[in-house]
């Protein structure tokens, strides 16, 4: 049976079609229909450009904090668990003096001593000489050995700071990031900011100790801690 015009015709834009698919596949022109011809003839719609509504700005992003540490600006440098009392102050004992401590070592010492079981002492704070660091290394809840007194040491938090008796190095510096620190401690625990309740170490019963010595300042330090105090709410 011959074929009529409409079906050869049929087949033919049924080869060309196929022949236009396999010129894509290999990357050359294809030969565009009639229809194809017609589309391309007519002009592109005019589309107004998309505007996207504007982003707000997030928050600054906060400041992290270690989780270990009580007071915000230290760093966790933990002791041995050699050198301290697991507590729970204040629940389990009052929290009722801030010692001040002299290391007369250099910080680095003083971490490794911290950390060495043998060494059987540790204190809560340390402070270096610059006053640009501070470090933890007891909870606030655990009981630090630092006094020399067990009955002080369940009840006081000790700072230790960065110098030596026979070469006191005690900058401005220092003794403001002191004064903050035991600001805190006091607005915390509702500790008296009064030289009944922030002793040197020399002050407290029966101790061997003389830091932190005599050229440690208790007027100015006393009058920071003062200042420092009125600014925190509690």
């Amino acid at each position: 049976m011959e074929d009529s015009p409409l079906s050869r015709r049929a087949l033919l834009w049924g080869a060309a079609g196929a022949a236009g698919t396999a010129l894509a596949a290999v990357g050359l022109p294809r030969l565009m229909g009639p229809e194809e011809k017609v589309k391309a003839a007519l002009p592109s719609p005019v589309r107004s450009p998309v505007r996207k509504a504007p982003v707000a700005a997030g928050p600054p992003a906060a400041r992290r904090t270690d989780p270990s540490v009580d007071y915000a600006p230290a760093v966790w440098i933990e002791a041995s668990d050699s050198n301290y009392t697991p507590s729970d102050r204040p629940e389990a004992y009052p929290i009722e003096y801030v010692v001040i401590h002299l290391t007369t070592d250099i910080l680095p010492i003083m971490f490794a001593k911290f950390k060495d079981p043998t060494e059987r002492v540790s204190a809560h704070y340390v402070i270096s000489a610059t006053g640009r660091r501070i470090a933890q290394c007891v909870r606030d809840r655990d009981v630090a050995w630092h006094s020399g007194s067990v009955w002080y040491n369940y009840r006081s938090i000790g700072i230790e700071h960065e110098g030596w008796t026979d070469q006191p190095v005690y900058t401005d510096e220092m003794y403001e990031a002191s004064a903050v620190l035991t600001a805190t401690i006091c607005a915390k625990y509702d500790v008296p900011v009064d030289r009944d309740h922030i002793l040197g170490h020399v002050e407290v019963p029966l101790s061997t100790h003389d830091d932190p010595g005599t050229a440690w300042n208790w007027n100015k330090y006393m009058k920071l801690v003062e200042t420092a105090r009125r600014r925190i709410r509690t």
